[in-house]
Formats: structure tokens, C-alpha cells, sequence
């Protein structure tokens, strides 16, 4: 059997096993959410029932308080408990199903308290109100208050109403008892459920886990060691696998990359070796013939410059100019050819000497300004690729700048993981639609009789900070100067 379809079947089995623990856990969550909801209610229900049953005596108080003493304070605390009684019999109605054995007892509490205010408290409060207003009025309130509350007619609709309370009080108490032992006992069986097939679903996860082990980490392994010694850099290395599942044809395919990676190495190797002998060739060969060309028009200077016209001095420093664009050329080639193949060395690069020597070595017409910011950072970095980046910026904007009187600027920006340069001068600009061209090998806006330019030195730029992953990008308009702004790490 294959190893993933073992892997499949194992994790089908596993997921079942816990699609089922899931499910009965939803059912008991269920089941709890219902529960709780019922507590919640029933908590209510009580709670309601000790507030109508306090505000009971509180009413009794307030009237018994009102027809002895006749102070409106009585009534006021009577009136304030009737209203929230009102309130709690509207609530306790709504959390009282129709069906339930409740209902009986709600409703004869209602019979019972209407009665109370009705045959009772409002008669009584009206009575004593109009007593004192005449000899016939008092007469009839000390009758009525004789029939109502001496003859114990209150007493007995009050011990009513609270001995319902107390019964409706202690049926929710058995029930709540009751449902808490269901849900008891059906939280128990969950767990112990969930349990077996947890125990269940790791012991079968662990046999799966230790089958794999023990019969791919060895194998595993062994592609591993492989691995490591191609990255190391032997790449004769290989392996025998028999067998015909995954890892066996894992271990074929390392086997074939292992020989194309050789094959690709040596050929590599021998292309480099080719590119330096070309190197050599190009920066002295090629030199060589430039360098008589220049002897010859400086003998022919030196020894017939007065036999020479003006026209034929034209043509030397053309052909002059030509040589130096030559060389330059060669010499720029061989730059872009050797970026990313130089062994990196890091040093502790100090910016602002580095720039100094930049500012030295690049000649500035009159009427140009280069400003350096002051008090640059200093980098653990390579020196020559950075330095190369920021002097051909540098005699860029030099080059190409177009008025008398022109200023060149270098700062740059600390970000958190990087450092971000920017060369900008108030120069001729370039057009948006040449932002991108202006990085390719020969590319430059303007006659290369003009200004003697290669078009190497942005590409050689632009070479350097890709095979560093850093960027450059470069904000200008026609007319309106440029920035070129690049990162470098720190």
C-alpha cells in the first residue's frame, strides 16, 4: 500500500472518531445552554417571588401605618410596592409556560392579591381619607376597619397568599434539584463517552505515527544526509531505495538532480573559466592596441603640430575622444561582468570619509555644487560595491547636468531595517516614460558624442543592488531635476 494512502485511511478513521466526540459534546452543549437558560429563568422566577412576597409586607406596613397614624409617607410606600408587585406579576407571567404546574398557583396568587387591594387596602385608604371630614365618615371607616382587619379577614388573604408563594417557591426549588442531578449524571456519561474515544484516537494516532516512523525515518533520513552534501557541495552523491512507494521515487528524482546538478556545476565551472580568460583578454588584449593608437596621435602632436590644419586637429581629438570612450567601455564592461562574482568582504564603512573620497576623485565643473549631508552613518558592509553605487549616482548627475549654475545633493533616511540614499539634482530631468530604460546595459538619453557616455554605469547600478535584493527607483519629470533614491542594508 502506498504511504499516503495509509496516512489517508488512518486520518479518516481519526477524524471520524472525533467527529463523533464533537458531536456528542455539541448535543451535551446543547443540552447545558438549555439548562442554563432554565436556571436562568427559574433564578428569576424566585427571585421575583421573594420581591412580590417583601413587597406584601411592605404594602401591609404602609397601610396598617397609614390608618393609624394618617401620614401621606405610608401611602407612598404602599403605593411604590403595589406598582412593582404589578411589574413582577406582568414578568412572572410571561416566564410562566400555560402548560406548567405553575400556572395554578400564579394564577390563584393573582386572585388573592387583586383581592386584597381590591376588597381590602382600597377601601380602607379611601375610608380613612374621608374620615375626619364628618361624624358619619368616621363612623363608617372604624365599621369597615372592625369587618376588614379586627375580624381577621385580611389576615386570612394575606397567610393565602403567602402559603401559595411558599408552594410556588418550593416547586421550582425540587425542580431545579431535579434537573441539576439530569444534567449531572448526562455530564458524567459525556465525559466518560468523550474519554474512551479520546484514548481511543491517540492510541490509534500513536500506532499510525510509530508505524510511519519506523518504516519512512530511516529512509527520510537518508535523503537528508543527502540532501546535505549537495548543499555542501558534493554533488556525486547517491542512494539506493528498492522501494516503489513515495519515498522511492523521492529518492530517483534526488538521485537524477544530483547527476544534472553535477553536470550543470562542471559546465558552469567551465563557462566562469571561459569568462575570466575573456576578462583577461579584453582588459589586456584589447587594451593593448588602444593604448598605440593613443602614442601614435601623441607623437603625431608632438612632432608635426605645426605642420597639422586646424581640420586634421579636429579629427585627432575626435579619434582622441573615441580611444577614452573605448577604454571606458571595456572598462565598464568588465565591471558589469564582475558584480555578484566577488568575494564579499565587510568592513566597517565610515560614509562621510567615503563620500569625501567620492568628491575627490570626480571632477566638478564651475557653477556645480555638490552638498553631502553631514554626519552620515557608518556601516558594517561592503565597501567597494556601495562606494561604486553612490560615485556612479554621483558623476551621473554631474555628467548630464545642463545649467550654469547647478547643485547636486546626497542624504539619506533611517529606516528600521535599512538605510534609504537618495542623489538628487536640478538638472535636465528624464521624461516618466524612460524611468525604466534608463537601468538597461547602454541605454543613456542622450548622443554618446556628447557627452562621451557608455550607458553602463546605471545598469552597473542597478546589477549591484539586485544581487543585493535592495531596490532604486528614481522620481523625476522632463525638465525638473531627478532623485534617485536606493536601499542599502544595515
Amino acid at each position: 500500500m502506498k504511504i499516503s494512502y495509509f496516512i489517508f485511511l488512518g486520518f479518516m478513521l481519526i477524524l471520524v472518531l472525533f467527529s463523533i466526540t464533537t458531536y456528542i459534546n455539541v448535543r451535551q452543549s446543547e443540552k447545558v445552554n438549555e439548562n442554563s437558560e432554565w436556571f436562568a429563568r427559574s433564578t428569576t422566577m424566585v427571585r421575583n417571588s421573594n420581591r412580590f412576597q417583601r413587597n406584601i409586607m411592605n404594602m401591609v406596613s404602609g397601610l396598617r401605618g397609614y390608618l393609624f397614624t394618617g401620614e401621606n409617607y405610608f401611602i407612598e410606600s404602599y403605593d411604590s410596592a403595589a406598582m412593582e408587585n404589578t411589574n413582577i406579576l406582568a414578568e412572572l407571567s410571561l416566564l410562566i409556560p400555560d402548560s406548567s404546574h405553575q400556572k395554578n398557583d400564579f394564577d390563584e396568587i393573582v386572585r388573592l392579591n387583586d383581592r386584597w387591594v381590591n376588597e381590602i387596602a382600597r377601601p380602607l385608604i379611601e375610608a380613612k381619607k374621608s374620615a375626619g371630614t364628618s361624624d358619619s365618615s368616621t363612623v363608617a371607616f372604624n365599621k369597615l376597619y372592625r369587618e376588614k382587619l379586627v375580624s381577621g379577614s385580611e389576615r386570612n388573604i394575606n397567610k393565602a397568599l403567602q402559603q401559595r408563594f411558599k408552594d410556588f417557591s418550593n416547586y421550582e426549588y425540587d425542580r431545579r434539584e431535579q434537573r441539576k442531578a439530569v444534567l449531572t449524571a448526562s455530564i458524567e456519561q459525556t465525559r466518560q463517552i468523550s474519554f474512551y474515544l479520546t484514548t481511543f484516537s491517540i492510541l490509534l494516532g500513536a500506532s499510525i505515527a510509530f508505524f510511519l516512523a519506523y518504516r519512512i525515518s530511516t529512509r527520510i533520513m537518508g535523503m537528508v544526509k543527502m540532501a546535505d552534501e549537495i548543499a555542501a557541495g558534493n554533488y556525486e552523491v547517491s542512494m539506493q531505495d528498492p522501494g516503489t512507494d513515495e519515498l522511492g521515487q523521492l529518492a530517483q528524482s534526488l538521485n537524477h538532480m544530483a547527476k544534472v546538478l553535477s553536470e550543470n556545476i562542471t559546465l558552469l565551472k567551465r563557462k566562469n573559466e571561459e569568462l575570466d580568460q575573456f576578462a583577461h583578454i579584453v582588459s589586456h588584449d584589447m587594451k593593448a592596441p588602444l593604448r598605440g593608437i593613443d602614442n601614435v596621435i601623441t607623437w603625431i602632436e608632438e612632432d608635426h603640430t605645426k605642420e597639422l590644419s586646424p581640420k586634421v586637429n579636429e579629427y585627432i581629438q575626435l579619434i582622441r575622444g573615441r580611444l577614452i570612450r573605448a577604454e571606458n567601455l571595456i572598462k565598464g564592461l568588465l565591471s558589469y561582468a564582475r558584480v555578484g562574482r566577488e568575494m564579499p568582504i565587510r568592513e566597517l564603512v565610515d560614509l562621510n570619509v567615503l563620500m569625501h573620497d567620492i568628491r575627490e576623485n570626480l571632477p566638478l565643473r564651475a557653477g556645480l555644487t555638490l552638498s553631502i549631508q553631514p554626519n552620515l552613518p557608518q556601516i558594517l558592509t561592503e565597501r567597494i560595491p556601495l562606494q561604486q553605487v553612490l560615485s556612479n549616482l554621483v558623476s551621473n548627475a554631474i555628467k548630464y547636468h545642463n545649467k550654469p549654475d547647478g547643485i547636486i545633493k546626497v542624504y539619506y533616511m533611517d529606516q528600521k531595517t535599512h538605510y534609504e540614499f537618495f542623489v538628487e539634482d536640478n538638472g535636465p530631468g528624464i521624461a516618466r516614460n524612460y524611468h525604466d530604460k534608463i537601468f538597461g546595459i547602454f541605454q543613456t538619453l542622450q548622443e554618446r558624442d556628447a557627452f562621451e557616455s557608455t550607458g553602463i554605469g546605471l545598469a552597473i547600478v542597478k546589477k549591484i543592488l539586485d544581487d543585493r535584493k535592495q531596490i532604486i527607483r528614481v522620481t523625476s519629470d522632463a525638465g525638473k531635476g531627478s532623485i534617485f533614491a536606493f536601499t542599502w542594508p544595515k
